[in-house]
This record gives structure tokens, sequence and C-alpha cells, in this order.
């Protein structure tokens, strides 16, 4: 079994953008974030997120704005970061406020500066296999550990558990591209699905992403199958102390496995991986104009 270590491969791609940062004479790229109240765990993640920027040149812009702001407000603020000529990426951490319509808050972003790849448009051209628009994160995120793991993607069969617009549709429309690392056979599942551990065992690439804490058990992978482990979830260890575990039986699966991803450590840091080389991608097309 072979551990794909999540942090060496973003640290790898973080020191490139460092590098390409470090030359430029003109201003920094700058990423705004937009925190909308006070959840422990969102400002947790836009934390180590303005920490990534710092270590690799990129300008922080904060929008922290109250829990009780109205949708209008909120969508006043997204178009001044739209017009501010030093923002090339705008990131709205979610989840948002009841009060608020998501859709409403991510077709409000300017496309090109949408380094989340949330935007419709976005989606659109990344469905439609355009190279134009913004591949949104975690998908991403994960296609770029399994090439830079060397694990062939081209006509392998990839099982992704969960159907969410933030990885397990995009991740599918990703893979099954006519494009390089790309060209795989998808079939997505999901809480409905019959027969899941059967389909599940059929994976030459499970990739595990319901949030739901070690769903994944040895009885659904089968031997040498690859597993990477999109869950994040805190639960309480036997001490009574929180933990962050995966969607994965780690101790359970890990074993049959040819290459396996670790939580923490795994998917996680390659999403902030990419948040920042989009957000060098949407400067460097903007500088290019």
């Amino acid at each position: 079994m072979h551990l794909i270590d999540g942090k060496v491969i973003a640290q790898n791609i973080q020191k490139k953008i460092a590098d390409a940062v470090s030359v430029l004479s003109h201003r920094k790229p700058g990423l705004a974030f937009v925190l909308v109240g006070n959840d422990p765990g969102s400002e947790s993640y836009i934390r180590m997120k303005k920490k990534r920027c710092s270590e690799v040149g990129i300008c922080s812009f904060d929008c922290e704005l109250s829990s009780s702001i109205s949708e209008q407000r909120l969508l006043e603020e997204i178009e001044k970061l739209n017009q501010n000529p030093d923002v090339d990426g705008i990131l709205v951490q979610l989840p948002l406020p009841e009060h608020i319509n998501l859709m409403n808050i991510v077709s409000a972003v300017d496309p090109s500066k949408d380094v989340d790849g949330f935007h419709p448009l976005n989606v659109g051209k990344m469905l439609l296999g355009e190279n134009d628009g913004f591949l949104p994160c975690t998908p991403h995120g994960i296609q770029v550990l399994l090439t830079h793991a060397q694990i062939p993607i081209h006509g392998k069969h990839v099982v992704i558990v969960g159907r969410s617009n933030i990885v397990g549709k995009p991740l599918a429309a990703i893979l099954m591209q006519k494009a390089p690392h790309c060209n795989a056979t998808v079939t997505v599942a999901h809480s409905q699905t019959e027969n899941l551990k059967e389909i599940c065992r059929s994976a030459d690439i499970l990739v595990a992403a319901m949030g739901n804490p070690h769903f994944i058990k040895k009885e659904m992978v089968r031997e040498g199958a690859v597993v990477i482990d999109v869950g994040i979830n805190r639960i309480a260890s036997p001490e009574g102390k929180q933990m962050i575990v995966g969607d994965v039986d780690y101790k359970e699966v890990a074993p049959l496995c040819s290459h396996i991803t670790p939580v923490p450590g795994g998917v996680g840091p390659m999403t902030i991986a990419i948040l920042l080389s989009n957000t060098l991608l949407s400067y460097q097309r903007r500088m290019n104009r």
C-alpha cells in the first residue's frame, strides 16, 4: 500500500506558484475572502488559506460581514470586489446564512474572478471541456493528485460516492473529458444507489465524497484499488477529544489498496493549492488582456 501524500504534492505546486509570483514586476495577485458570520470552521479555513496566500506572495483582501447582512448588501459588496482592479480572485466562504440564496451569490461573482469554479458559466465550460474557465478546486485537486502520484486515469473505472455540486458532479465531469489525465469511465453513486457495495468493488479508483465518517468499509473495496478520501468529519475520539476522520474506514481499507489518501493530509492541501493556482491564472489572464 502506498500513501498519497497530498501535503508534499501541494507544497511542490505552491513552490512553483511562489517562484512565478516572486518575479512579477507589476502588482502581486490578489485574492478576496468573503466571510459572512463567524462560524468557527469557516474562520479556521480562511486563516489557513490566507496563510498559504502569504507564503506564496498572493495578497489577501478581507471582506468580513455580519450574519444578519441582507442578500442585497452582500451582492453590493461582491460587486465592489468585481470592480476592484487589484482583486483577481473572489472566494465566498460557505456555508452562507439560510436567508441568503446561494445561487444568487455564486452567480454575482465575475466569472473571470471565480477562482472557486462555482459560477454557472464556469460550470458549463467545465462540462463542455473548454479550458478558458476555472475548474473547481477540490475536484481539480483530486485530478492533479492522481496525476502527480502517477496513477493512470485513462480508461479506468472511477466510482465516485457522493453527488454534491462541490465534489461529486464536477469531478465526474472533469475525469470523463476527452483530454490528457482524463478519459475515465465514471460512475456516480449516492445514498439511493442499489447494489452500492458491488458498484464500489468494481472501481479501479474509488472516491469517497459523501460526508459520512468511516462509511467505506473493506467489503466495498477490491484488492489493488486506489482510494481517494475526500471526507472531513469531526467526531469524538474514545477519550472524548475531537478528531478529524474521512469517509473511509482507513484501518480496515488501507491494507487492501494499492494507493490511498490520508485524512487529514490528502485531498485537503490540494484544494488550497488549486485555489492559489487559479488565482495566479486569473492574474495572468488579466495582465494579458
